[in-house]
């Protein structure tokens, strides 16, 4: 990994973290309508994966999506407005949390659904192999959607296809607050691959740096048209499912529990000389600088207009 790299990760990083910090605080508030799902604790997957791709890449997301936005280069200050339910966000105010999307940014949504996003995926994965473009398409998903039906679906249609799509599973551990080796006959996802003749790797999805590498290999796969790859990150969230989850299933024995990858990862990096502690001081100060200004932005973006109740609805 390269200097640049690293610092974009590291960035990301904590952007995720104290937006998520903050959105907490908000909702506590109760100036934030409907659920939020925080992303914290699993920073290192959506910035190991987005740091290999640019706009002209897709992703779709799940209910838990504030982190791969921001990996992924949405408006900050339209986020938080769009959280908030303010004509200003992303969406106009009407999505909030769980449907934050900026097309123009690859952005396909957050999804309320879940496993909403396998046919996204490979259906913008099949326009980028029918118009011959240099691009993959990137399905995040949770253990609890690898039980879904579209799962299976997405994988078979994908390899069929030989489609440029990389199918990420960010493994919790828990699907709400049921255990994953409780509601899986299999003990990891990534074995699943193989029953749809595609690579199913396993990676430490705290750590950016795997996730960055097995990511790599994937995305080449993807664009030499040898077809998609499933990669399982063994990740944890900081937080409950929502905000406002007791949090009763969670145990001392979970092997995530007291890692933190932000942490991890800044050691790692100063290690290998790709930052310096002075750079990361920087860096976090400076998240923390974006994130107060896209609360000051949510916050002073009017609501939307009554007339525009009846707009963007589709039936």
């Amino acid at each position: 990994m390269d200097q640049k790299t690293a610092l974009w990760i590291y960035q990301k990083m904590n952007e995720i973290r104290q937006f998520e910090e903050e959105v907490r605080v908000q909702f506590g508030k109760g100036l934030i309508p409907g659920f939020v799902h925080l992303y914290a604790g699993e920073e290192a997957v959506a910035t190991g994966v987005m740091a290999q791709l640019d706009d002209e890449d897709y992703i779709t997301s799940t209910h838990r999506g504030h982190g791969h936005a921001i990996a992924k280069g949405c408006d900050i200050n339209r986020m938080m407005a769009e959280i908030m339910g303010k004509k200003d966000g992303l969406g106009g105010g009407k999505g909030g949390s769980m449907h934050v999307a900026d097309v123009d940014k690859g952005m396909l949504g957050a999804n309320g659904i879940v496993g909403g996003g396998f046919g996204l995926a490979a259906g913008a994965a099949l326009t980028i192999k029918t118009l011959g473009r240099d691009q993959v398409a990137v399905c995040f998903f949770g253990d609890g959607a690898s039980n879904e039906g579209v799962f299976h679906e997405g994988l078979n249609l994908a390899s069929i296809l030989d489609l440029p799509v990389i199918f990420v599973c960010e493994n919790n551990q828990f699907g709400e607050g049921t255990p994953f080796r409780y509601a899986s006959a299999s003990e990891t996802v990534a074995e699943r691959a193989s029953a749809y003749n595609m690579p199913g790797v396993r990676i430490d999805g705290m750590d950016a740096v795997a996730v960055y590498e097995a990511t790599k290999e994937a995305i080449k796969r993807a664009k030499a048209g040898e077809g998609p790859t499933l990669i399982e990150c063994d990740t944890y969230r900081q937080y409950g499912h929502f905000e406002g989850d007791e949090q009763k299933y969670k145990t001392d024995q979970d092997p995530n529990k007291d890692r933190d990858p932000i942490v991890e990862f800044r050691q790692k990096a100063i290690e290998n000389n790709w930052m310096t502690a002075d750079q990361a001081d920087e860096i976090e100060a400076q998240a923390k600088k974006t994130i107060e200004e896209a609360t000051a932005f949510g916050e002073a973006s009017p609501l939307p207009d009554e007339s525009e109740l009846y707009t963007d609805i589709f039936a």
